[in-house]
């Protein structure tokens, strides 16, 4: 297996029975751990209208853990740009990238991260053409200095965050986003942890049609991976069923707080919600660390992945930590 970066994705999770301070909390702790233990970066995501999940208001969570943090690089992985004035998110990101240099990092993707009638609520017009996304990241980029394009006339307005050269990336789950970030020469995250079916198709053509720029001289691919990490199998698969109940409450309509482990949860529920599970979860390990390490290394030689983002839905926040610590001891520790 080749060496590669390992980094974490924190969705900033309600357990059942918690509330948002709680979630915040946690996700400062977990922060602190991952920079100590020596992960890359800690990137919050983007969702609305969810119980179980704190990240609504992603760019503020993205200040306040680089705020408790000291090296670690933090962003937003990532922000929906299509709910957001490109000149607004500029704003947001250039003052964090004011306030911590060298630190934050912004990822884009055209999903609204949320249902129908809360995206409507959010988006600056119901008209809005989800075709648009690539203009409004060219416009982005140039309210932050990192386009060639001609300055508009707002370009003065965009104080802080012009010049700084804030890292840009492009997310996605299809061959849209892949096909955009190779034109723009841009580092490029597939959502894997949650939407693997295009995985391999997505990665072959943005490396088959990757065009060198300014901003990156060759292809850089980073993969979400659900981790689930314990001190054997058995109990590795009795934490992840907070997540395998958390996706299916998601898909039937339910979305809740973050449900507690059931035992044997999967011999619990029907043949359809098997499936439904096998599909959304495919990028996943649970178990020990034999376990955690033969299924990272399998992905990673698969994929052939630049770094590797790990993200864990689980329960109790010091399990969590400690799934974390495993993935640590196996692949970081051991590099330094």
């Amino acid at each position: 297996m080749k060496k590669i970066t390992f980094s974490v994705l924190d969705l900033s999770p309600i357990p059942e029975g918690s509330c948002a301070p709680e979630a915040f909390a946690n996700t400062c702790d977990l922060a602190q751990f991952a920079e100590k233990v020596g992960f890359s970066r800690y990137w919050l995501a983007e969702h609305h209208n969810m119980p179980g999940l704190a990240c609504a208001a992603t760019a503020v969570l993205v200040g306040h853990v680089a705020g408790v943090t000291k090296t670690i690089k933090v962003g937003a992985g990532g922000i929906m740009l299509p709910n957001h004035s490109p000149l607004v998110v500029a704003e947001q990101f250039g003052t964090l990238a004011a306030l911590y240099p060298g630190r934050i990092e912004l990822a884009l993707g055209r999903a609204p991260g949320t249902d129908q009638q809360t995206m409507r609520a959010l988006r600056r017009s119901s008209a809005y053409d989800i075709n648009d996304f690539p203009k409004d990241v060219l416009e982005l980029q140039t309210y932050l200095g990192r386009s060639v394009v001609k300055p508009g006339t707002f370009s003065k307005c965009t104080i802080p965050g012009r010049g700084l050269n804030l890292p840009i990336w492009i997310l996605g789950s299809s061959l849209y986003g892949a096909q955009l970030a190779a034109s723009l020469g841009l580092p490029y995250g597939f959502a894997s942890h949650f939407a693997p079916g295009a995985l391999m198709p997505a990665l072959k053509v943005y490396r088959e049609t990757f065009k060198p720029s300014a901003y990156l001289d060759r292809p850089y691919v980073l993969a979400g991976y659900n981790v689930f990490a314990a001190e054997n199998d058995k109990a590795g698969k009795f934490i992840m069923s907070s997540a395998q109940q958390a996706f299916l409450n998601l898909r039937q309509g339910h979305p809740a707080q973050l449900p507690p482990p059931i035992e044997n949860f999967e011999e619990k529920i029907s043949k359809v919600e098997k499936n439904i599970l096998s599909d959304v979860l495919a990028c996943s390990v649970a178990g020990g660390p034999d376990t955690i390490k033969n299924g990272i290394e399998k992905f990673i030689n698969c994929t052939d992945v630049d770094e590797l983002m790990i993200a864990g839905q689980i329960f109790d926040h010091q399990t969590r930590i400690r799934s974390y610590e495993i993935v640590s001891e196996i692949f970081i520790k051991r590099e330094k």
